[in-house]
């Protein structure tokens, strides 16, 4: 199957200063050391997408999402911002004040804005929203204490999740409970530990697929199968430790697939779920065929292909280099067009 290119003006000018915005990380702020291993390289990895902007001849500006922020801004006056913050404090729903203070300032920057980011990490609130709008989850329970009453419609196996945490945090090898005991205990330790609701979902077996959102002149979906390279076993998904600490041992690799159907789902889903740039999305088909869209990511983690960032890896199967989605990203910000198709 052919793909075209973005579509990118050749003539359009890429900003003369960019700032790169990105979380700073303090191991104190985190509960938990799993949390803490999923932001703890922020800075150095918006140094290297400094680099590959430097590259493209763009002066570029490094700035940590603190209480200084607003002050650096107004100093280095950047053309757009490149918002990397994904938390705050170590507290993921605070990344939507750095919108927040870009759009006070008058500053253009990329991604979602404040109500995209706010719903970002409120996964319960996403799956009403996605729900309530046709496109299909799974059956779901949040709980806010371990003793909640479970909604008898919801079938085991259930897999748990924490509410407001991205990063496959906790999702260990024990996520998934086949009776009720196993929740409870579960649902003890994840409140108890992070003090915040967790979501119950009903586990889904069969294919996870992998859907990337990239705006230019309309919302274009590229879509990947997860193939999975682990040994056999009842539930087959990707835990804490495959995403975080397989130290370059590949658990699984993307296969370029298509499903015109499922594409229009997705671009349902970026729309309803307030996203704005780019975006991905974790759908599992069942053994009838049927869709069940189990994550939303919107600024999801965003990075070169070197970095294994889904995204990259995705869109250069797909022949898309990780410049021409920066230049898009930052065409987008300030408002430049796509050039027209005649």
């Amino acid at each position: 199957m052919r793909f075209t290119k973005l579509a990118i003006d050749p003539d359009a000018t890429l900003p003369t200063s960019v700032g790169i915005a990105y979380s700073d990380v303090h191991r104190e702020d985190f509960p938990t050391e799993q949390e803490y291993i999923t932001e703890k390289d922020a800075e150095m990895d918006a140094a290297r997408i400094g680099d590959t902007l430097a590259s493209l001849g763009v002066a570029v500006q490094l700035h940590p999402g603190n209480a200084e922020l607003p002050e650096r801004l107004r100093r280095d006056a950047p053309g757009v911002v490149l918002n990397l913050v994904d938390s705050v404090k170590g507290e993921e729903s605070l990344a939507s004040a750095i919108p927040g203070v870009l759009e006070l300032l008058g500053i253009p920057y990329t991604g979602a804005g404040i109500l995209g980011l706010s719903l970002d990490t409120n996964k319960f609130v996403i799956k009403k929203l996605l729900q309530e709008h046709g496109v299909p989850v799974p059956y779901f329970q949040l709980f806010s204490t371990p003793e909640d009453r479970l909604d008898p419609l919801l079938r085991f196996p259930l897999i748990s999740k924490l509410n407001a945490i991205h990063g496959s945090v906790e999702i260990t090898d024990d996520a998934v409970s086949e009776n009720v005991k196993h929740l409870r205990r579960r649902l003890r330790y994840l409140i108890g530990t992070y003090r915040q609701p967790v979501l119950v979902e009903e586990f889904i077996s069969g294919r996870e697929i992998t859907a990337i959102v990239l705006q230019d002149r309309r919302k274009r979906v590229f879509l990947a199968e997860k193939v999975f390279n682990k040994p056999k076993s009842r539930y087959v998904y990707l835990t804490f430790a495959d995403q975080w600490l397989t130290e370059g041992r590949s658990v699984f690799r993307y296969r370029r697939c298509s499903d015109s159907v499922l594409k229009k789902y997705v671009r349902k889903a970026f729309s309803v779920a307030k996203m704005v740039d780019y975006g991905k999305f974790d759908i599992r088909v069942d053994h009838s065929g049927r869709y069940h869209f189990i994550d939303s990511n919107c600024n999801p983690a965003f990075g070169p292909v070197e970095h294994d960032v889904a995204l990259s890896v995705i869109l250069d199967m797909y022949g898309i280099p990780f410049e021409d989605i920066l230049r898009r990203l930052l065409l987008n910000a300030v408002g430049a067009p796509p050039p027209t198709v005649a």
